[in-house]
């Protein structure tokens, strides 16, 4: 078993009941080698603390920003809470360190391994609330969590590929960019499509997807890439 006291140091955390801590890590994958564990897996802990990041962020965000409206702090809020941007906060605080997994679960990496990092953070949420309540959460999120937020309004990362493609086109050449579908195929329940980003008649970038929106918002993030915009 994983030393949780070096965690808890690291921290500066003090669990009063070191089995919820514990219980935070525990994926599920872990139960199946070790049945008689003793404790549940961070499934339902992670539902909790989910809940509380996205209060304590919305909170957050409604009082620091009362001029913007809720379509544009949701986006941002989406932006904080998102997997990839958990999943390096996780791994920078020695999270990974201390998943309990299965061998064959422990041997994976990427996007695997990023998705288990992110709904460990959630669950240690929930796990600190159970046992600390609302404003150690808070204490909590802010210093971790809610200091990503100025990058990502400097780097409007929140906004979605098509947006960002549009104003940067518009800004450095004038024009706005355009989508046609380049090819589709299948049948009307299940069609495929490729569809161009054009600058003019310029051809940038090609995305595919099962549907027109999901191609075309591929085919401005590889825009983005190619223009390293």
């Amino acid at each position: 078993m994983k030393d949780f006291a070096i965690l808890e140091k690291q921290l500066k955390v003090k669990f009063k009941n070191k089995d919820l801590l514990t219980q935070a890590f525990v994926h599920r994958s872990y139960l199946n080698e070790n049945p008689k564990l003793g404790m549940s897996h961070n499934e339902r802990l992670e539902f909790l603390g989910d809940a509380v990041l996205e209060l304590v962020v919305t909170e957050y965000l409604f009082q620091k920003y009362p001029q913007k409206p809720e379509g544009e702090l949701t986006s941002w809020r989406a932006a904080l809470v998102n997997a990839k941007i958990l999943s390096r906060i996780a791994h920078d605080l020695d999270f990974n360190d201390f998943l309990l997994l299965s061998r064959g679960e422990s041997k994976e990496g990427g996007k695997a391994r990023q998705y288990i990092l992110a709904n460990t953070f959630e669950s240690f949420v929930g796990s600190l609330y159970l046992d600390q309540g609302y404003d150690a959460c808070q204490k909590f999120i802010k210093k971790n969590v809610i200091k990503e937020l100025p990058e990502i309004l400097e780097s409007q990362v929140y906004k979605d590929a098509k947006s960002r493609f549009q104003e940067e086109a518009q800004e450095k050449t004038g024009i706005t960019p355009n989508y046609k579908v380049l090819k589709e195929w299948g049948p009307d329940h299940a069609k495929h499509f490729v569809i161009g980003v054009f600058l003019g008649q310029e051809l940038i970038a090609e995305g595919e997807g099962s549907a027109k929106q999901e191609a075309e918002a591929e085919a401005a993030k590889k825009a983005l890439e190619i223009k390293n915009w």
